[in-house]
């Protein structure tokens, strides 16, 4: 049994002793008031820690705050945000991050006393979509990472933010500039060719602006359009306008 888990085991064991001070945390039974359950404007948030300690902190800046409605272990497969507080990152709190992104619907928070080097990466394979550190942890930046969650954005600390710009820009030197190819779903000449289809330029225009025969540029065009189920050039075109591919 991992730490986590045991902190689960005992909430349940020690709910009748800790109810008052848990409020409407993850505690089997304990149901949060009335008049402001079901609210839909209130972010569904299910709450997990290391401890009854940290699980106590947390709960108890959230319980005041009119954005978050706090799930108990019955509610916990609605959440629309879950939120792991622990000191930092270990193998046990890596496998219920994964178990959370493959048993859940809801996006992941984390919040985290240390974050040691190589941890960037696994928050990145298990799902997290934002980090705050206990130590900048106040009831305000708890809520905004929860809203900004619940609104698909993320959340990272500026040092961490930017760590991953660094490595996806490496990525993309190493890895993908020397085979033509972009983080998009389109390839570096798929980019291009339909750019100069935005301008307005036909296949032979396209052809000689880019030292591609007009069979190659027909071909280009019709491997996007197939690929991404779309049904003409423009077609194509307002689609990668639209995600700010070209």
């Amino acid at each position: 049994m991992t730490s986590i888990e045991r902190i689960h085991e005992a909430a349940t064991t020690h709910h009748a002793a800790v109810a008052t001070q848990l409020g409407g945390a993850r505690v089997p039974g304990r149901a949060a008031s009335a008049e402001l359950r079901g609210d839909p404007s209130r972010v569904l948030v299910a709450v997990y820690a290391e401890d009854i300690i940290l699980q106590t902190g947390v709960v108890q800046q959230l319980r005041q705050r009119p954005e978050v409605e706090l799930l108990t272990d019955d509610e916990v497969a609605k959440a629309q945000v879950s939120l792991m507080v622990v000191d930092g990152l270990n193998d046990a709190v890596a496998d219920h991050l994964r178990r959370l992104r493959l048993g859940t619907s809801g996006r992941i928070g984390l919040v985290v006393g240390h974050f040691e080097a190589g941890g960037l990466q696994t928050i990145i394979e298990c799902g997290v979509a934002a980090v705050l550190r206990r130590s900048e942890a106040d009831q305000d930046r708890l809520v905004h990472l929860i809203t900004a969650l619940a609104n698909g954005e993320g959340v990272m600390p500026g040092d961490l933010l930017g760590e991953l710009l660094d490595r996806v820009g490496s990525i993309q030197r190493t890895m993908l500039d020397p085979r033509g190819l972009t983080l998009s779903t389109l390839t570096a000449r798929e980019a291009e060719m339909l750019r100069l289809v935005a301008e307005g330029l036909d296949t032979s225009e396209i052809a000689a602006r880019t030292s591609y025969s007009e069979r190659t540029v027909k071909n280009v065009l019709h491997e996007v359009t197939t690929r991404l189920g779309l049904r003409n050039r423009a077609h194509a075109v307002g689609y990668a306008m639209r995600r700010g591919l070209i």
